[in-house]
């Protein structure tokens, strides 16, 4: 069968890796997803799951044992020979989410298994695009307005997912005089904004829980503060954004920031989940830095739930200019929906799924 696309894929079968490949599926579409031998049962799943829901027939998916660490990805030789003559995109989102992450797993990781993509990249017979899926942190200690054309700092970072990920897409970032590269910088992901649906509860979930606890009582007390503005995107948007700047040529050679245009202070999204929760909202806001203090004692973590590593960034001075990307995606009619429009779809995931 003759393929319009063939899709060679990494990080699958990740939360955004998924659903990315349910939304490109199509019977003239050809995938070849690169799959560490510990996901393999996994993958076949949701292989079938994402067959069943688009009508795509399974021959079209073929599952690529390999480890972007390694040399060649890990993959056979036969097997690359034929994937570097068939593939016509690349999406790499493979790649350590952990903001505890230690230096040596975050750099074998994200900074060395991204140059051996890029390896693989440049020995792609015909590539129409190679996507790479970075994050806004690239940013690190930066203050005040990141543009997407902004990537070289010497600001610092809290972690080393940050720090690997920034060189990493300074890796990326020096390809696009040689290919036609397109870099997508993710803010914080959230579940679906029409289920709800997520894998992970990180980021404001931990304050979803916090507030779960006793919603009518904890509301009183805003911990959030208006000075600092932490940027949600539901998965569903970062999905459409990327499956739609991806087949886009006015993408090439651009960094686009997959982000919310208008981000709600800490304080705002404390009350559009106690008001979704209660009714009400809080009642009264303590200073900024007490707050942070107390989020910073070794009993915290126990009553609120918010490890240490994920507390600057409920007092992160910084925002994503968007301008870029809202461009681009207006013309595919995408947009970011609000916060406020499915917290409430986010809050009912919780609520029926208190573990994951």
């Amino acid at each position: 069968m003759e393929f319009k696309k063939s899709i060679f894929l990494t990080g699958f079968p990740g939360f955004i890796a998924e659903r990315l490949v349910a939304r490109l599926a199509e019977k003239d579409v050809q995938f070849f997803l690169l799959v560490q031998s510990a996901f393999v049962e996994k993958a076949i799943a949701a292989i079938e799951k994402v067959a069943e829901t688009t009508g795509t027939p399974l021959e079209n998916f073929a599952l690529i044992a390999g480890d972007i660490t390694q040399k060649n990805l890990g993959i056979t030789d036969e097997d690359l020979e034929t994937i570097r003559f068939e593939t016509t995109d690349i999406f790499h989102l493979a790649a350590v989410y952990d903001l505890a992450v230690e230096k040596v797993l975050a750099t074998h990781v994200n900074l060395e298994g991204t140059r051996n993509v890029n390896d693989f990249a440049r020995s792609v017979k015909d590539l129409n695009r190679y996507n790479y899926v970075s994050t806004c942190y690239v940013a690190g200690k930066r203050k005040g307005k990141i543009l997407e054309s902004e990537l070289e700092h010497d600001a610092g970072f809290r972690n080393y997912y940050e720090e690997t990920k920034y060189l990493a897409e300074r890796e990326v970032e020096n390809l696009k005089e040689e290919l036609p590269v397109t870099i997508f910088r993710p803010s914080v992901v959230v579940g679906d904004s029409q289920t709800g649906e997520t894998v992970k509860y990180d980021g404001i979930y931990y304050l979803i829980q916090y507030l779960r606890k006793s919603p009518n009582l904890l509301r009183f007390v805003n911990v959030g503060n208006k000075a600092v503005r932490l940027n949600l995107v539901p998965v569903d948007f970062v999905v459409e954004a990327i499956a739609a700047l991806s087949d886009d040529e006015k993408t090439v050679g651009k960094s686009v920031a997959i982000a919310d245009p208008y981000p709600l202070t800490t304080a705002e999204l404390f009350d559009a989940i106690a008001v979704t929760m209660t009714k009400k909202k809080s009642v009264f806001t303590p200073p900024a830095k007490l707050v942070e203090w107390f989020l910073s004692q070794s009993f915290s973590p126990p009553v609120t739930g918010l490890p240490f590593y994920a507390v600057p960034y409920f007092f992160l001075a910084q925002t994503y200019d968007t301008g870029t990307a809202d461009e681009l995606l207006s013309s595919h009619g995408v947009a970011c929906p609000g916060f406020k429009d499915y917290v409430g779809n986010l809050i009912n995931f919780v609520e029926q799924n208190p573990e994951l």
